[in-house]
């Protein structure tokens, strides 16, 4: 029976020579694996979010990489700096601001010219822009109904109807609720913050009917998040994620781990929506998913092997996650680490080249092809070559494992100018709930965790297509209760936008002279 260096305890080492080389390589083993994991801990804790690496040293790397690849002499790499335009002087202020002309003129007694005497006359005027705020404003709507009689008979009473709203009997209208959507959940402010907001503004709002408005707002919206669920459905590629959220497990006096999980379609279905779950089971994503056929990007969780399996969905691996694997494991050993960065970050030049071509997908599978393929054929043979050389259990191998285990959905982008080279699209997504979490803590229960999906979903939705969300949101719940089902693609908010095109306007007001 082999003892392990747990096993051993204080004059227990065993006198042969080579058993105590091994027990001595084993420690240094389990010393280095601790070390990896206590450096990935602290960095999530204490350290930036950002994976930066010095370019220097992955330029180094990247022109040896070039040497080995090629008999020729390695050529001098060019450091490529983004374009960016450089202004000069105060930013212009918005055109179709509502403006508020004040004149400025001279008194009677400056007016006479100081030469002759004689009245000086206005020869043009010079103008000067100064940005100003106005807080928020909470104003009561009076819903007067007329109300008729038949004096003759002295009866047949009638009531003019009163507008249908998207929550009946609600005491908020619909630019209150969108107010109180758009500052939770993308503004990231708790509805106790709210609370206090509204009070300063002689309203006082309890963050418990507050917290009613958003379930019937959520309730409301739901036919909305559906048909964008439908049709990213009817996307050639979906990406998706999923995090964590504390929920509250009321009687138990602590909170559980519940998940949000993220859906973005393509550029022909702008949309983001988001499903919860209580757990991270597999169950989430096949029922979502559950019908649809083409390419999904993700990571790595086990769970979307059974779609994979069914040969409708092909997947598509996210190298953001593999130069991750290779970041977190940097300190431990540099020498592979490093260079396998430096080959990532070659992959991406291709595609920041593509983008700054701004190549359709045709050109973009075929420059792919052209510089990217040959890449990851050396890429791959170097990681066979590193496997081998390194210790099983070691942070690098797990990284180079990472890889080589799942090297056809990693390679599979270069198949298609649609498809993407990370997953960074669905974790900018999620983004609004690792912000969130960071202000309101947790979820009040699993029906508060769909709310918040439905909800999140409209936000997120509204900015992959530059929509400014208060104004879509209280324009849809005003009028989504008289909307039919055939027009509610005229909410979507690609949809309303282009709608709004034609109908924005400039207002000016004008203020005495002073």
């Amino acid at each position: 029976m082999t003892r392990t260096v747990t096993d051993l305890g204080a004059g227990t080492l065993p006198d042969d020579v080579d058993q105590l080389k091994e027990l001595v390589l084993e420690l240094l083993r389990d010393k280095e694996h601790l070390e990896h994991r206590l450096q990935v801990l602290l960095r999530q804790r204490f350290g930036p979010s950002a994976e930066r690496i010095d370019a220097s040293q992955l330029q180094l790397f990247a022109k040896e990489l070039l040497a080995e690849s090629t008999q020729e002499p390695a050529p001098e790499l060019e450091t490529t700096v983004c374009e960016h335009s450089r202004r000069n002087g105060r930013r212009k202020l918005p055109a179709d601001l509502p403006r508020i002309r004040v004149e400025h003129d001279l008194p009677d007694e400056e007016l006479a010219c100081p030469c002759c005497g004689d009245q000086r006359r206005k020869i043009g005027e010079e103008t000067s822009e100064q940005l100003e705020y106005e807080p928020a404003k909470v104003h009561v709507i009076e819903h007067v109904r007329m109300k008729y009689a038949c004096k003759k008979c002295e009866g047949e009473v009638v009531t003019a109807p009163k507008a249908r709203q998207a929550i009946e009997k609600c005491l908020a209208g619909p630019g209150l609720l969108a107010q109180v959507v758009v500052s939770k959940y993308s503004d990231h402010l708790p509805l106790h913050r709210l609370e206090r907001i509204f009070k300063r503004h002689g309203v006082e709002l309890n963050r418990s009917t507050m917290c009613d408005w958003m379930r019937l707002s959520a309730d409301a919206l739901m036919p909305l998040a559906d048909l964008m669920k439908q049709r990213i459905l009817e996307s050639a590629v979906i990406h998706t994620d999923d995090t964590p959220v504390p929920v509250q497990d009321k009687g138990r006096g602590k909170t559980k781990q519940g998940r949000f999980w993220v859906y973005v379609g393509d550029t022909t279905h702008k949309y983001a929506v988001f499903d919860y779950t209580p757990d991270r089971t597999r169950a989430g994503p096949v029922d979502w998913l559950k019908g649809y056929e083409g390419y999904l990007q993700a990571d790595a969780y086990a769970g979307y092997d059974v779609l994979y399996s069914t040969g409708k969905i092909s997947q598509v691996s996210c190298w953001a996650h593999a130069r991750r694997k290779f970041y977190e494991a940097r300190l431990t050993d540099p020498g592979r680490c490093l260079p396998a960065m430096a080959w990532i970050k070659r992959l991406y030049e291709v595609e920041r080249e593509a983008k700054k071509a701004k190549l359709e997908p045709d050109e973009r599978r075929e420059l792919r092809q052209e510089k990217s393929v040959p890449l990851l054929a050396e890429l791959k043979t170097w990681l066979n070559e590193q496997s081998d050389q390194v210790l099983p259990k070691s942070a690098v191998n797990e990284a180079l494992q990472y890889v080589r285990s799942r090297w056809a959905s990693f390679t599979r982008y270069t198949e298609s100018g649609i498809l993407s080279i990370d997953n960074n699209m669905s974790e900018n997504a999620l983004r609004c709930v690792a912000l969130g979490r960071k202000n309101w803590l947790f979820a009040g229960s699993d029906r508060g965790g769909k709310t918040a999906a439905v909800l999140f979903s409209m936000i997120a939705s509204s900015k992959l297509n530059a929509v400014e969300p208060w104004a879509w949101l209280s324009d849809v719940m005003r009028r989504l209760p008289d909307i039919t089902v055939s027009r509610l693609p005229e909410l979507l908010p690609d949809q309303w936008q282009a709608s709004q095109g034609s109908n924005t306007s400039t207002h000016a007001a004008t203020a005495p002279t002073t």
